[in-house]
């Protein structure tokens, strides 16, 4: 859905930016670094709140935490065997793993079904997949792409700052 779409104004998208590179400011704050006033930084925020447009998170260091892999798992669900897959079965097994930051229907490089996952070693990571493919066994191939979070070669740590700026600059066409 498009910035117009949701009817996005130019001073929600900045309000959504700032708060994406630190919510923890008050409306003052924010206030003075979009250069509008307090009340209406308060009154659009709330809103944006209750549309569920925004919602508040820490994104912490995970090295730091003692988490050293991002896995990110590709499934091929099995169409000739399983035409159809259970939802509801896959919303089970996420809630079950709270490792689990992401998970969706997507398509492309020959797969259908993507998750995002954080594991403190790869002993935990190894049990995590062999309970996918005990799970999803004859319904669904997997694949991993790992992520070693104390790499030196990490280009971008994982933040939204960067994309807050991004965002801020787009411009949906009108």
């Amino acid at each position: 859905m498009s910035r117009k779409e949701l009817g996005l104004k130019d001073v929600e998208l900045k309000l959504i930016s700032e708060l994406m590179k630190n919510s923890r400011r008050s409306d003052r704050e924010l206030a003075k670094a979009i250069g509008i006033s307090q009340p209406t930084v308060s009154r659009v925020r709330v809103r944006l709140e209750k549309q569920g447009l925004i919602d508040y998170c820490a994104v912490p260091n995970l090295a730091k935490l003692g988490f050293e892999i991002i896995a990110v798992v590709l499934g091929k669900r099995n169409y000739q065997k399983h035409p159809g897959i259970n939802t509801q079965k896959a919303r089970d097994f996420a809630k079950r793993h709270s490792n689990i930051i992401f998970g969706a229907s997507g398509i492309g490089l020959g797969y259908d079904r993507i998750s995002v996952s954080f594991h403190r070693n790869y002993s935990d990571y190894a049990k995590f997949i062999q309970e996918i493919q005990t799970e999803w066994t004859g319904i669904m191939d997997v694949e991993s792409f790992l992520i070693n979070t104390k790499s030196e070669e990490i280009v971008q740590p994982l933040s939204f700052k960067h994309f807050a700026d991004y965002l801020k600059k787009e411009r949906a066409p009108e």
